[in-house]
């Protein structure tokens, strides 16, 4: 009797470790930051975000690559030193995404959804400084369109983030 609640409770202790790393980002390969972006839309609403930031070239080249499981409410913000036409894929990335690009002032100029596993480009239309990568829908079902403005949590412009490069 003894040994079997050993077992049980040895088996709990598995579960729970793997029910908790399925939901909090098991299979991240890298520790970035996490913070909240404010989008604010042309009709006066305002949608949070809690994002990982993409700020140097491995953490931007790995993406969401891997992850099974990206919940509503989150993403990853991709930051670039310069304003650039941007391209991105979803090589080895099995969620299904949405990516909005985002100019030097934090105003979204385009939004794209985006296939798992394609190897096909989506470029901005435009020269932009950030990328934001959310689950695919998300920027549909919150109301977020192109010409909404991202800055971060703080009240802050967009432009806190070129601090993590």
């Amino acid at each position: 009797m003894f040994l079997l609640k050993k077992y049980l409770l040895l088996c709990l202790c598995i579960s729970t470790f793997l029910l908790s790393a399925s939901c909090f980002g098991f299979g991240k390969k890298f520790d970035m930051p996490v913070k909240t972006l404010v989008i604010n839309s042309a009709n006066g609403s305002c949608t949070t975000v809690s994002a990982e930031i993409a700020a140097k070239d491995p953490e931007r080249e790995h993406g969401f690559m891997e992850r099974k499981r990206i919940p509503d409410g989150t993403g990853m913000l991709f930051v670039f030193a310069k304003d650039d036409v941007l391209s991105f894929w979803m090589k080895n990335t099995p969620h299904p995404l949405s990516i909005a690009y985002i100019d030097s002032e934090g105003v979204i100029v385009d939004i794209f959804d985006m296939t798992p596993f394609s190897l096909s480009s989506i470029v901005s239309t435009r020269s932009v400084r950030y990328a934001l990568e959310v689950p695919q829908g998300w920027f549909e079902k919150s109301g977020i369109c192109k010409g909404d403005v991202v800055s971060a949590s703080e009240g802050e412009s967009i432009k806190v983030f070129q601090s993590y490069l």
